[in-house]
């Protein structure tokens, strides 16, 4: 079972990386969809994992979480998303 005052700092680092993101995809490119969708697919986890700490349910939260933060990952590591060159926050390619 993961500890409170760990799941408290993912979901710190999380939500701090989704208030950093931005869409980096020009509007009329065909990658600013999937860019969209990356990023509403993080906010959803995002969402269910402090639902799921608002209940105690730790491990889902710690899960959800963790998805989360990889949907950002992923998008910033494929050239998606405008991260600042954050490597705390993101993992990047270089």
């Amino acid at each position: 079972m993961v500890s409170e005052e760990r799941l408290k700092k993912y979901l710190e680092k999380t939500k701090n990386a989704l208030e950093k993101v931005d869409i980096l995809a020009p509007r009329r490119s065909h990658l600013y969809p999937v860019a969209q969708d990356f990023l509403k697919m993080a906010v959803s986890y995002y969402s269910d994992a402090e639902h799921f700490f608002e209940e105690e349910q730790l491990d889902d939260a710690f899960a959800c979480v963790n998805y989360a933060h990889g949907w950002l990952d992923a998008g910033a590591r494929i050239g998606l998303f405008e991260t600042g060159g954050d490597d705390e926050l993101f993992t990047l390619a270089r």
